[in-house]
């Protein structure tokens, strides 16, 4: 019998200066560099520190976003840290109010860019920053304002005309985004920003039915398809019966009791140097919290919560070692904020986790 799996807080523990680390040398690395930029004319040519002075690195700008996410949260749920004090310092330099204020005349100036992945995540990055108790961290929220009110209006004016939901695998996904501005709202206690996010929601996915995970994954996934549109949905409802219901039309084939051998866990990468194909490892990860987030969002005697779960545990097994074995930057410039995710997000812990 395999052993049990150390505990969240102990694995994030041990897990977190290395993690820390990629994000740290990532935040600063300019190339290679794979930019979003839209040119009008020879005046829009420049290199990436100048067009994104706070988010650079980390080869895209949702990379770049996304791990400073992680090591405000490692901050926040890690005070002993051995890598604070240089953590801190890089962070005060990625949030000076000039280098934001350009961040945000960006985004006044290209209403697509980054929507709808990119932006979720700033929305992640304000809201660990405003529960953060560094004494630095008011002149960090200060000078994130003007970005976040940027992408707010941009996500906002985009989601309240698009007709039908975008069902990727990848960036484009609106499942994961909204998931994500669900949670971030939810940290700031925001609950009118909630209820008009769960009525997106619903409004996308509230009536699908028959979906299946047979034609899952497709290649280069990183987000399940039928697994992050029923996370959404669980979040948005957060109404155990109601929620039972919903499933019980979207994925039927759910197993209804001990099914160790159904939705094996993603292959391994046939390439880890190649950016697309070793979207697959990020998708155990992200497979792992939707499995765990869907059993937590069902009534507890629910015949799919256990099967759920052990899908779950495989996936986060493979997931975690990938993310602490692969050293190419193809996948050490986004996989340790997948692990971190996986690791603190409360929805995402398994039961016997939360105290």
């Amino acid at each position: 019998m395999p052993a049990s799996p150390a505990p969240a807080d102990e694995r994030l523990a041990s897990a977190a200066p290395a993690l820390a680390r990629l994000a740290l040398d990532g935040i600063r690395r300019e190339y290679p560099n794979h930019i979003q930029h839209r040119l009008d004319s020879d005046d829009d040519v420049a290199p990436p520190r100048e067009l994104h002075p706070s988010f650079y690195g980390c080869f895209d700008w949702h990379s770049a976003v996304h791990s400073h996410w992680l090591l405000v949260r490692l901050l926040n749920r890690l005070p002993e840290l051995e890598l604070r004090e240089e953590i801190l310092t890089a962070l005060d330099e990625s949030f000076a109010p000039e280098k934001l204020a350009a961040e945000a005349r960006y985004l006044e100036r290209h209403r697509s860019f980054e929507r709808p992945y990119g932006l979720a995540w700033l929305a992640m990055l304000a809201a660990e920053v405003s529960v953060s108790a560094e004494r630095r961290a008011e002149a960090w929220r200060q000078a994130l304002r003007p970005v976040v009110a940027a992408a707010q209006d941009n996500f906002r004016r985009w989601l309240t005309r698009l007709a039908r939901p975008i069902r990727s695998g990848t960036h484009s996904q609106t499942a994961f985004a909204l998931t994500l501005l669900l949670e971030a709202a939810a940290s700031r206690h925001d609950s009118e920003q909630e209820r008009l996010l769960a009525a997106q929601v619903l409004r996308l996915y509230g009536t699908d039915r028959g979906a299946s995970l047979a034609f899952e994954p497709s290649g280069e996934d990183f987000l399940s398809p039928c697994l992050g549109e029923a996370d959404a949905v669980a979040a948005a409802l957060r109404e155990p019966a109601a929620f039972a219901a919903w499933l019980d039309a979207f994925l039927p084939e759910l197993p209804r009791g001990p099914a160790s051998d159904w939705l094996p866990v993603a292959p391994a990468a046939a390439d880890e140097t190649d950016g697309k194909l070793v979207h697959l490892h990020g998708l155990n990860l992200s497979r792992a919290w939707n499995l765990r987030r869907i059993a937590a969002a069902l009534p507890p005697a629910d015949p799919r919560v256990t099967p759920l779960r052990d899908a779950a545990e495989r996936h986060a097994e493979a997931g975690l070692a990938a993310a602490l074995g692969i050293a190419d930057y193809a996948a050490t410039h986004w996989l340790p904020t997948f692990a971190v995710y996986l690791l603190t997000a409360d929805r995402c812990l398994p039961a016997d986790s939360i105290r």
